[in-house]
């Protein structure tokens, strides 16, 4: 009896060793270098036209709903974006007690053996109004982190900032503009203006996506099931889109020192 406890404690080691070096090969995968342009070889007539400057601004893009299929035409148009991985997933530990991970794992038990795949949550933005989530997952970390990166550059948004809270009325782009809700399965998640100097009092996921995006300030309420990582990220996400889809008139805009995305 005690042999098999200890040949148990010995495979979880390993196990826990095994996520260890998985998670230094994600961080040590950064990429780098700079976009080459010139190497880019488009496959779709955006990305030509992108390439030989006929489209120079991604604004055009995404104001009259073009669809973007590939991720060069983001890194052509908005230059040094920040990357960011969720802690989506958990390593194993007695109890549920793991530490959070930024790859979910999942097995698939065959007769040969079980077929571990991993899961990975990127987010991308500039942290001035443009903002972008991607799920990318292979059977290997890096591969998935990089999957990730491109879903999360071709659902690049843009998204509207400014001060909507009656206890500050500063007028600049630090919080929301004004109330909006985010729906994904169950969840349903609320962003409210903050005054200035609030803080993102929200998820520390969901804060890390409005981080990026540009938002310093925000009241949030969750309810449904908020312990799935995933979905909260994505109401959050659906929560940012749907700012963008609101007209405001002249006069609001004003008031509430709104703005776009801006590039730079």
């Amino acid at each position: 009896m005690e042999n098999k406890e200890e040949h148990q404690a010995e495979e979880e080691l390993v196990v826990l060793k095994k996520e260890e070096l998985e998670e230094e090969k994600i961080e040590a995968a950064i990429p780098r270098g700079q976009f080459n342009k010139e190497s880019w070889k488009p496959k779709t007539s955006l990305g030509l036209k992108v390439k030989s400057g006929e489209i120079n601004s991604i604004e055009y893009i995404l104001d009259n709903r073009l669809k973007i299929l590939e991720h060069e035409i983001v890194d052509a148009l908005i230059p040094n974006l920040i990357v960011d991985l969720l802690l989506v997933g958990q390593s194993k530990g007695k109890f549920g007690g793991g530490q959070r991970r930024v790859f979910r794992q999942t097995q698939k038990k065959t007769e040969e053996g079980n077929k571990p795949r991993f899961g990975t949550f990127a987010v991308i933005g500039n942290g001035n109004g443009y903002v972008g989530i991607g799920y990318g997952k292979s059977k290997e970390t890096v591969p998935a982190r990089e999957k990730a990166i491109r879903n999360a550059k071709k659902n690049i948004i843009k998204i509207l900032r400014g001060c909507g809270s009656w206890k500050c009325s500063c007028k600049t782009a630090h919080s929301v503009p004004f109330t909006v809700e985010g729906k994904c399965g169950s969840v349903v998640l609320k962003l409210m203006p903050a005054p200035r100097g609030t803080g993102l009092c929200i998820e520390n996921e969901c804060a890390k996506l409005l981080r990026i995006a540009g938002i310093k300030d925000v009241w949030s309420q969750a309810s449904g099931q908020t312990r799935t990582k995933t979905n909260l990220v994505y109401a959050c996400f659906d929560a940012l889109r749907k700012l963008i889809e609101v007209k405001l008139q002249e006069e609001t805009i004003r008031n509430l020192g709104v703005i776009e995305g801006r590039i730079g």
